[in-house]
This record gives C-alpha cells, sequence and structure tokens, in this order.
C-alpha cells in the first residue's frame, strides 16, 4: 500500500497538527494560510449571533471582516440552514460558502473565493470546513473571542448562564433530528431545554423555571442538572421526576418550582413516552400541519412534590414533528392586549411548515421562534422557547466498516 501524503493529506494533516497547541487569536491567520495554499482568497468565517438572525464575522488577521449576512436571506445564511455549500459565480471565479458543521450541529459559515473549482476542490473544501468547525469548537473552550463575535447587545448575567447550561442546538442523526431555539436571547432565564441520544433511545427534557432573572437561572440549572443526573443514571421517566422533584424542593423550598416535560423517545420504533410536569401539551405536526394535541395526564409542577407521574405513550409515524415549548409563547400578549393563545400558535406553525417543507429541522425551528416573535409584535415579556423533534425511523446506514 502507497501510505504517502497526498496533497489533500498535507494539507489538513498539517492544520491538524498544528491546531492542538495553537492559541486561540492564531486559529484565524492559519484558516486563511491553509485555504490560500488551495488558491482562496478573501476568507470570512462567519458565526451565527446569538438571536439567531445574523451571521457575524470573526475578527482575526488574514480574514476579511465584513458585514453581517441576514441568515434568512443571503447566500451565507442559505449554507448555513441547509448545511449545504453555496456556490455564487463572479467576475473573477467563484465565492464559496460552506458550512461549518460540529456533527450535525451549525457553528457558522466559512466563505472564500476562487478563480475556478472542480469536483477535487469541492471535496477538499468540504473537509477543511467541517476540521475548521471541529477546531473553533474546540477552541471554542478557552478564549471569549468567539462569545464576543456572536454577542450584538448587551446579555445579562441569568442569559450568560442559559446560554452556557445549553446543549448545541441542532443534532442530526438519519433516525431522528432535534433543534430549538430560545427567546429573548440576551435576557432569557428560567427556560432551558437539553437532550441525549443513548443507542436508540432519545431522551429530551424542556423546562421553565419560575421568576425570572437570576433566581430562576439558578433554578433552571439546578433543574437540568437534576435532570441530567438522573437521566446518567438510567433510570425511568417517574423516577427522574421524583429525583428532580427533590432536588428543587430541597434546594429553594416549597414556594418554589419548575414546570417540565420529559420525553423519551425509540428511535428504531416511534414509540414516545412523557411525563408532563404543568406544562404546556405538545403539538404533533404531520404532513406538515398541526394533527393534534399530546395531551395526557400531567402532574404538579417539579418542586411541588407531586403523586408519581402517569406515563402518556404515543406511536409516531415516520417524518412526524413534535413540537414543544414554554408557556411565555401562548401567554404573552399582543399589542392591543389579546393574549396571543394555542389556535394562533397552531396557525404560525402550519404557516412554517408549509413555507419551509423542504428545508431542515433547523430552519423550522428557526423559523417558526422568528415567526412567534413577529407575531406577538416582537413583544418577549417572559421566556419563550422552542423545541422541535422530528422521527425520521429507518437506521444509521451511513455507517459501515470498511475491509
Amino acid at each position: 500500500m502507497d501510505r504517502s501524503e497526498g496533497f489533500g493529506e498535507r494539507l489538513l494533516g498539517a492544520l491538524l497538527d498544528r491546531a492542538h497547541e495553537m492559541p486561540p487569536q492564531w486559529i484565524a491567520p492559519m484558516i486563511a494560510e491553509e485555504v490560500g495554499r488551495i488558491g482562496g482568497r478573501d476568507v470570512t468565517v462567519l458565526l451565527q449571533d446569538y438571536a439567531q438572525e445574523l451571521l457575524v464575522p470573526l475578527p482575526g488577521r488574514g480574514l476579511v471582516v465584513g458585514e453581517p449576512e441576514v441568515i434568512t436571506d443571503s447566500p451565507a445564511g442559505t449554507a448555513f440552514l441547509r448545511a449545504t455549500a453555496v456556490e455564487i459565480p463572479q467576475a473573477d471565479g467563484v465565492r464559496m460558502y460552506l458550512p461549518l458543521l460540529d456533527g450535525s450541529d451549525e457553528v457558522g459559515v466559512m466563505a472564500l473565493s476562487l478563480e475556478s473549482i472542480d469536483d477535487d476542490d469541492r471535496r477538499l473544501l468540504r473537509r477543511l470546513a467541517g476540521l475548521v468547525a471541529e477546531i473553533l469548537v474546540t477552541k471554542h473552550a478557552y478564549t471569549d473571542r468567539f462569545f464576543q463575535a456572536r454577542r450584538r447587545e448587551p446579555m445579562t448575567v441569568a442569559a450568560e448562564m442559559q446560554w452556557s447550561l445549553l446543549p448545541p442546538l441542532t443534532m442530526s442523526v438519519p433516525q431522528v433530528a432535534v433543534s430549538g431555539a430560545v427567546e429573548p436571547a440576551y435576557s432569557i432565564a428560567g427556560d432551558s431545554f437539553d437532550y441525549a441520544l443513548n443507542d436508540d433511545i432519545l431522551h429530551v427534557a424542556v423546562i421553565d423555571a419560575m421568576g425570572h432573572g437570576l433566581d430562576a437561572a439558578t433554578m433552571a440549572t439546578v433543574a437540568v442538572g437534576a435532570y441530567r443526573h438522573a437521566r446518567r443514571s438510567g433510570i425511568d421517566l417517574a423516577e427522574k421526576y421524583a429525583f428532580m422533584n427533590r432536588a428543587i424542593a430541597e434546594q429553594f423550598g416549597p414556594d418554589h418550582f419548575v414546570t417540565a416535560q420529559m420525553m423519551d423517545l425509540d428511535t428504531a420504533t416511534g414509540h414516545l413516552q412523557w411525563v408532563n410536569a404543568g406544562h404546556p401539551a405538545p403539538l404533533l405536526i404531520r404532513n406538515h400541519e398541526v394533527a393534534r394535541q399530546l395531551e395526557g395526564p400531567t402532574t404538579l409542577p417539579v418542586g411541588l412534590g407531586g403523586e408519581h407521574p402517569v406515563i402518556s405513550e404515543h406511536q409516531l409515524q415516520r417524518g412526524d414533528r413534535v413540537l414543544c415549548y414554554t408557556d411565555g409563547v401562548i401567554e404573552e400578549r399582543d399589542a392591543e392586549g389579546e393574549l396571543f393563545g394555542e389556535q394562533r400558535l397552531i396557525r404560525c406553525v402550519n404557516a412554517v411548515e408549509r413555507a419551509r417543507a423542504e428545508e431542515g429541522i433547523r430552519a423550522g425551528a428557526l423559523a417558526l421562534s422568528h415567526t412567534l416573535k413577529r407575531e406577538r409584535g416582537g413583544r418577549t415579556s417572559d421566556d419563550a422557547t422552542v423545541l422541535l423533534i422530528e422521527w425520521r425511523g429507518g437506521v444509521a446506514d451511513h455507517l459501515t466498516f470498511l475491509e
């Protein structure tokens, strides 16, 4: 076997070898240098802002820092939402927009210009973008610079806590996908969500801690921490509720509570189970419209000492989506003082589903969050969170062993 390096391996290998001990401030020049080796120029790295409305340029020597690009109306936004490369012909070549994917979560977009492009370039650039995304995510934990680039307005301490608590906003595998959005992005406090895919079971929780500000953020942090601890202990949904209930009651006393929705989805069969602890009932979306509410017995919110909860069940069909949301979505009042309500939410969901039928779950969750905000007249006096779950069925047939 010929084990000598080819051009692509040398380029990607050099980037990987150098990145391990590279200080965060040198990541941008290193990216620009590696892109230059394949004839690329005018390199821009765009990161999603916290409001999920713009792709903002990452500053750094060697990178072009222009104006932010609107996610919903730009070539960079198209690459971001659809997780696919976009090519724009120009007088002196082609402008490439490559999604930066950390697994299936979109970190941002890398843009660059080439005089010409062929399939070998496309393959190498796709792999280079994947490696750049992994490096950015790794270095993100070592520096504040990426946070600062993404932040477009002042953020509260509570929101800082919540963003640090959240998992990646999107996760997608062949059998199932999850995507969420939180509002108000820069002052979110009591809302949060969490998920984990353990073998064939997707575990999901959406929580809403009472109150506002730091008190709510602290309670949400304890609730999510207790949920994760219980989940990792391998106990069932009813036991998770009991564990979270004790954690909140012991820490905050009898006058504090957290509403919660906890779900387990068997990604092999589509069998969905959930416990509703004082939360709005989820919506079942089928064939791009709301089919029904997933109603079932509810128990008291976490912290109030409810009885052993009843576990609800439903069998999903392939392509079904389940929308979980917090009460801030439907309890907001518009400029005329009218309550937003569930029926208006359903109309918004149906409109977004029809308009975004051909796009992925990331685009769907983002469009829904933005649509709901517009319908509320831009008002978000309480936290408003949406989380979409899509069951696709099938098996992970893209994972094969090479002989």
